[in-house]
């Protein structure tokens, strides 16, 4: 099962000069519990914008055209398909980004986890691929209003894809 995972604004903007738009800590905490005890795939950018280095009770894989890099905790692959091919039939694999990955997995993703902000970053450079609604099915959808901690509301919406 392949999914992609990311919290997006309305125009799908997912970060700016590799940093997450919005600081959300629910965002955090679903992603925390999605993605433990799972493989997660991302980009070497990515990666590197993580504070502590590999994320625990994952296995953090990361594309690179570096060859030879060593990233503490991580296993390397050069493209998406070798690090797809190396993981088990049976494994949750999800993808964490950046936008290059996200656009290179959209096509093969069975499913996506999105937090859907409702608000539009001051600025953005990357950007998460359009949800078809004929390619996609929304299935669940939890909606949560701005509080103290969450200066926007923002809807939890997950998405299969449709096979008829």
């Amino acid at each position: 099962m392949l999914t992609l995972i990311a919290a997006v604004d309305r125009r799908m903007a997912i970060g700016y000069r590799n940093q997450l738009l919005f600081w959300l800590p629910n965002d955090l905490k679903r992603f925390k519990l999605l993605t433990t005890g799972h493989t997660i795939i991302m980009g070497r950018h990515t990666f590197e914008s993580l504070p502590k280095g590999a994320l625990p009770n994952r296995r953090n894989v990361v594309l690179t055209s570096q060859a030879g890099i060593s990233l503490p905790g991580a296993e390397t692959f050069p493209s998406l398909e070798k690090a797809l091919a190396n993981c088990k039939a049976d494994e949750q694999v999800y993808i964490i980004g950046g936008a290059s990955v996200y656009r290179q997995a959209f096509p093969l993703a069975d499913a996506l986890c999105l937090t859907e902000i409702e608000a539009e970053a001051p600025q953005a450079d990357a950007y998460f691929p359009t949800v078809d609604p004929a390619t996609w099915h929304e299935t669940n959808r939890e909606t949560h209003p701005a509080d103290d901690r969450h200066p926007y509301p923002y809807a939890f919406v997950d998405y299969i894809r449709r096979r008829d």
